[in-house]
């Protein structure tokens, strides 16, 4: 119970740190959206630009104060709005109201003060009282002092009382409103310290962490401790909650004078709708306020594909990254904020489509894993695969129907192509990861070693790559198009930089080392003796990567180890050794003619020569001339072996040499 109390705190302590710095962002979207006539003077102009930039640094500071700092000086500033409320009821209630007049009514219709004078001033009293108390607990005055400013707040009250004159009671409410304003004056004087040493706290860890940290880490940190995202969350939906609220009153007054008084039909609620999205991106900080939104968003929507298709990897939840980060780099790229309001809508609508592109394609790389998982697996389970074959299934449904629906309202152009281009992109790597999830499903179900099948999904997969290669030229053809005769922008151009070299340079130059390796890989089996028939029936063993017994071929290696052709060429993708003994594969014409085989438990063949089996170096005729028992010589680790290559040569050609172990430090050490 005490565990739930104190999360709960800790949640709404949560709850209004980030309320309270809402407002900062209000401030500083105000100002940045203010017009100021320049044409007012050097001197007013100074003035005007002095006291935005004055209001974006309080602001920006106070965004940025730690939680304790943060709630003090709300607290100051709670303390002096009621010490001005206070003064503004007092001034107000002696000018203008008659206690033994007729009753009040507001400015919506309804009756505001009662009838009768004694009653309007004993409720003005507790106000007035309630003012004063709060005023005092903020502001923590002394016990002296706290009774002198309740005091001076109620005295305006006593010449309402007593009925003084007009002048005096307008003249006791000024003497009592300036006391009141000497008092807070004083109070912020004397905390000018603290927040001078506030300041320079925050400052000085600041440039503690980026001395050692650097900028990096210090943003992320500054951005994590602040909640930056909840507060542009919080900020955006409060805005346009507002803007709506305004918006449907306007719209209800308008109908109701002009006599209209049906309810809202699709074609004014779409008009609202409109000018809520084109209001919701006028500026930065609306733009992030929706990009934190969208983060949202795509952060659940996320979550809620990984629990339905089962993944649990960690990686797969960075949708609610990425979005935000596609969204406001397409803002920036497009001037989103700084275009006219049906421009906006528009450009909106088409960074909309984008981004929903670039959702799915990220989508199928988290279901993509998740297939060849469950082929590869071979998991018979119909309710594993059921989820993600119709997530994959929906990958290509969509962009289908998202295609039909814009080729049927728009005409071509370069914003259509680069959509197009990415639906009929996703649309391919879908149908190659079905098919290779088709391969490995068949390969499963006969239950048999296919030794094509690592061929079949290399060109599957080759086939899936060179597709995405050439829509990366294809698309970054397009942006250079768009650059130079629609719309050209350093941002864009930087995006463009950076589309070629990790679509572009990095695809191509992986694809051509994993096709060298392969066929690397491919040249070094090709050269290794292969054994069949009765040699391979004599050897009576299984190979060492996939534990499968030989059914009809085998590869051998220089070290005298053998495997499945397929198996060694996925090994020899990864690294060019042994999996057995870690020598290097390699091997000469000379040696292929003469090399006889062992199985990998150390059986020698019929008819081959003991000593050309044996390890290098001729350790097991030392061991055995030096009395030493054979299963010393597993002490020795196998994985700091290293053969050379002029040894080889030097063998080849029969000349006796004596071979050198060169033992790994760390591997050595290790044991």
């Amino acid at each position: 119970m005490a565990s739930a109390n104190v999360r709960i705190g800790q949640q709404a302590l949560t709850v209004l740190d980030v309320a309270l710095r809402v407002p900062c962002i209000f401030i500083i979207d105000a100002i940045f959206n203010s017009y100021y006539d320049p044409g007012s003077g050097w001197a007013g102009t100074a003035g005007k630009i002095l006291i935005r930039v004055m209001g974006i640094t309080v602001s920006s500071v106070v965004l940025v104060l730690s939680q304790k700092a943060l709630f003090k000086v709300y607290t100051l500033f709670f303390a002096v709005l009621l010490g001005v409320a206070a003064v503004l009821i007092n001034y107000y209630a002696t000018s203008h109201i008659d206690f033994y007049s007729a009753y009040y009514k507001a400015a919506l219709g309804f009756r505001l003060l009662p009838r009768n004078g004694p009653t309007l001033w004993l409720g003005m009293a507790v106000v007035q009282l309630l003012f004063g108390m709060g005023y005092v607990v903020l502001l923590n005055l002394q016990s002296v002092f706290a009774a002198l400013m309740v005091l001076d707040i109620m005295i305006p009250l006593l010449g309402l009382i007593i009925e003084l004159p007009v002048d005096v009671r307008q003249l006791v409410a000024v003497a009592s409103g300036l006391a009141l304003a000497l008092n807070t004056a004083v109070c912020l004087a004397l905390k000018l310290k603290w927040f001078y040493y506030s300041c320079r706290y925050v400052y000085l860890l600041v440039r503690h962490m980026y001395r050692i940290y650097g900028l990096q880490l210090l943003v992320e940190d500054t951005w994590k401790r602040i909640r930056f995202p909840d507060v542009l969350r919080v900020f955006w939906l409060t805005r346009m909650t507002v803007q709506a609220i305004i918006l449907v009153y306007v719209v209800k007054v308008v109908r109701h004078e002009s006599g209209d008084h049906s309810y809202l039909t699709w074609d004014v609620f779409w008009d609202l709708f409109s000018n809520l999205i084109i209001s919701g991106c006028d500026s930065m900080l609306t733009v992030l306020g929706m990009s934190a939104v969208i983060s949202s968003i795509a952060h659940y929507l996320g979550l809620s594909i990984l629990a339905f298709i089962g993944s649990t990897e960690e990686e797969d939840k960075r949708l609610g990254f990425v979005a935000p980060v596609l969204f406001f780099i397409l803002a920036l790229q497009t001037g989103l904020s700084g275009l006219d309001p049906e421009e906006r809508l528009v450009r909106l609508s088409r960074n909309m489509c984008l981004l929903l592109t670039a959702i799915l394609h990220f989508i199928h790389g988290m279901t993509d894993p998740v297939l060849m998982s469950l082929s590869a697996s071979h998991v018979s389970s119909f309710r594993r695969h059921f989820p993600v074959l119709l997530v994959s299934l929906c990958l290509f449904v969509l962009p289908v129907v998202l295609s039909y629906a814009l080729w049927h309202h728009y005409a071509l152009n370069t914003w259509l192509f680069a959509v197009t281009a990415f639906c009929v992109e996703l649309c391919l790597k879908v149908v190659v990861s079905l098919t290779v999830y088709g391969l490995f499903m068949v390969d499963g179900y006969y239950n048999v070693l296919w030794e094509k099948l690592d061929d079949y999904v290399y060109y599957v997969r080759s086939m899936g790559s060179v597709i995405e290669f050439v829509f990366g030229v294809i698309m970054f053809g397009n942006g250079a198009y768009t650059m130079m005769f629609e719309a050209g922008s350093k941002i864009r151009a930087c995006m463009m930089c950076l589309h070629a070299y990790f679509n572009i340079y990095l695809q191509a130059k992986n694809g051509w080392k994993t096709f060298i390796n392969r066929r690397t890989a491919v040249k070094k089996i090709n050269s290794l003796p292969e054994v069949k028939g009765d040699q391979l029936r004599d050897i009576e063993d299984v190979c060492a990567i996939c534990y499968q017994e030989f059914a009809t071929s085998a590869r051998i290696t220089p070290c005298q180890h053998y495997f499945h052709a397929l198996c060694l060429r996925k090994w020899l993708y990864i690294q060019d050794t042994c999996p057995m003994c870690h020598q290097k594969v390699y091997i000469e014409e000379e040696v292929r003619d003469k090399a006889p085989f062992s199985n990998n438990n150390g059986y020698v063949a019929p008819g081959g020569d003991v000593g050309q089996f044996a390890a290098p170096g001729g350790a097991e005729d030392e061991a055995a001339a030096g009395g030493a028992e054979p299963e010393n010589e597993l002490l020795e680790d196998n994985d700091s072996i290293e053969y050379d290559e002029d040894e080889w040569g030097t063998q080849n050609r029969e000349t006796p040499i004596e071979e050198d172990y060169i033992n790994d430090d760390t591997d050595s050490n290790g044991d």
